[in-house]
C-alpha cells in the first residue's frame, strides 16, 4: 500500500515529530510504503531524508498569493498522477483546505489526520470542514469528541512513540534523605506558545526559590514573532522572581531524549488542552514523573501510576505538587517506574504502526467497494 502524507513543513512541533517517528518505525508495517509531500524546505525535510524518506516539495504556498497556491496544487496533482498512491493523508486543516480538492478530484481515498482540536474559529478549519474526507484519523478520544459533526468515518489512533531510547542519565541525588547534593532538574519540552503553560511553571518556581536545590530547563525555541515576544516575557518574569540563574532557556534541541534522561521531573502545566501530547509520552518513556494540567488529551495519558494532574492556571497549586516531588525522591522514582509501562500500553510503535496500516488499508478498501 502506497501512502502519501501531505504537510506544510515550515515549523517543528508534535506533527513533525510524529512524521519522523512514522519514518523511523516503518519497519513495523512493512506493507505500508511511506511518501511525504511538503510545501517548505525545513528541519523535518532534512530529518526525513536522513531516515531514507526523501520528501517531494510541491511549492512554498502563501495564502495571500493565489498563484503560488495554484502552482502547488498543480504540482501535487501531477505527483498523484505519476505515483499511483493508494491513500493520501493530509496532516492538519491547512493542507486539508488547500489540497483536499485536488485529492478528491483525483478519486483517491482521502484521510485527514486531526492533530489539534478543531474549534472552527479559524477560517481554514471552516474551509477544510466543507471538504469532507473519507476518514478522519484523530490522535485522541478528546480530539474525536471535539470534531464537528460529519458523515465521514472517524477513528482514533494514538501516535507511535519510540520506546527503545536508552541514554545514560545524570547522577541523581545520592540518597532519599539528601536532595541537596545534586539539584533536581525540572524540564519542559514544548513549542514556545503561551497556552503550553511555561508562564505558569515560571510563577510556580518563584514560590520555590527558597526551597531545596533545583534547576529548570525550558526546551523549545520561538519560531514566530509572537513566540519570540512570549519567550522574552518569560525571561523578564524569571528575573523579576529572582530565579533567572536557575532557569535555562535551551531553545530548539535535537537531543531531547538525552535531556529527558538527565532530568528528574517533567512539567508542562497547560493553560489550554493538548489534543494528545507526544511530549508527555516521551517523558514517560524516559522514566520521568509527569506533572501537567487535568485537561484534554493529558487525561488519556497521565494517571496516578505515572504522574500528577493539577488544575490549569494555578501556579501556587503547581508549586505545592512540585515541592512534594522535589522533596520525596522515593515518590519521584515510583512514578518514574510507572512511565515506561504506561507509554508502551498507549504508544508501542509495533502495535500502533500495525493499527495505522490496518486503518488506512480499510479506508482504501471501503472506497473501492463504494465505487
Amino acid at each position: 500500500m502506497k501512502v502519501l502524507h501531505v504537510h506544510s513543513g515550515n515549523l517543528y512541533g508534535g506533527v513533525e515529530t510524529f512524521l519522523l517517528t512514522l519514518a523511523r518505525s516503518r519497519r513495523f508495517a512493512a506493507g505500508m510504503e511511506m511518501s511525504v509531500a511538503l510545501c517548505f524546505e525545513g528541519r523535518i525535510a532534512q530529518e526525513l531524508r536522513a531516515e531514507g524518506v526523501v520528501p517531494f516539495l510541491v511549492g512554498d504556498v502563501r495564502l495571500r498569493r493565489p498563484d503560488k497556491v495554484r502552482r502547488a496544487r498543480q504540482t501535487l496533482r501531477a505527483l498523484i498522477a505519476a505515483h499511483s498512491f493508494d491513500v493520501v493523508v493530509c496532516h492538519q486543516a491547512w493542507p486539508h483546505a488547500i489540497f483536499g480538492p485536488v485529492i478528491k478530484s483525483a478519486g483517491i481515498p482521502f484521510v485527514s489526520w486531526v492533530h489539534m482540536v478543531q474549534t472552527g474559529r479559524h477560517w481554514l478549519e471552516r474551509l477544510a470542514g466543507r471538504i469532507e474526507p473519507d476518514c478522519y484519523l484523530c490522535n485522541s478520544n478528546f480530539t474525536a469528541t471535539a470534531l464537528p459533526k460529519t458523515s465521514a468515518r472517524v477513528e482514533v489512533v494514538h501516535y507511535p512513540v519510540s520506546q527503545g531510547v536508552t541514554v545514560k542519565g545524570r547522577t541523581r541525588s545520592p540518597s532519599p534523605g539528601d536532595a541537596s547534593c545534586t539539584p533536581c532538574v525540572i524540564v519542559q519540552v514544548s513549542r514556545m506558545e503561551a497556552w503550553k503553560g511555561q508562564s505558569v511553571l515560571i510563577k510556580a518556581l518563584g514560590y520555590l526559590q527558597d526551597e531545596q536545590e533545583w534547576t529548570c530547563w525550558m526546551v523549545g525555541g520561538s519560531q514566530r514573532p509572537a513566540e519570540e515576544r512570549y519567550l522574552e516575557s518569560l525571561r523578564v518574569d524569571a528575573v523579576r522572581l529572582g530565579i533567572a540563574d536557575r532557569v535555562t532557556f535551551m531553545g530548539q534541541r535535537s537531543d531531547v531524549p538525552a535531556l529527558l534522561a538527565a532530568a528528574d521531573v517533567f512539567c508542562q502545566p497547560n493553560l489550554e488542552p493538548e489534543a494528545f501530547g507526544i511530549s508527555f509520552v516521551e517523558a514517560l518513556v524516559a522514566g520521568l514523573p509527569v506533572v501537567t494540567s487535568a485537561i484534554g488529551g493529558a487525561l488519556e495519558i497521565v494517571d496516578r501510576t505515572c504522574g500528577v494532574l493539577v488544575n490549569p492556571g494555578d501556579p501556587r497549586a503547581l508549586a505545592i505538587e512540585l515541592s512534594g516531588l522535589l522533596k520525596d525522591r522515593g515518590r519521584r522514582e515510583a512514578l518514574g517506574r510507572g512511565g515506561p509501562t504506561r507509554a508502551r500500553l498507549l504508544c508501542d510503535p509495533d502495535a500502533q504502526m500495525k493499527r495505522i496500516a490496518a486503518l488506512l488499508e480499510s479506508v482504501a478498501r471501503q472506497r473501492m467497494v463504494a465505487h
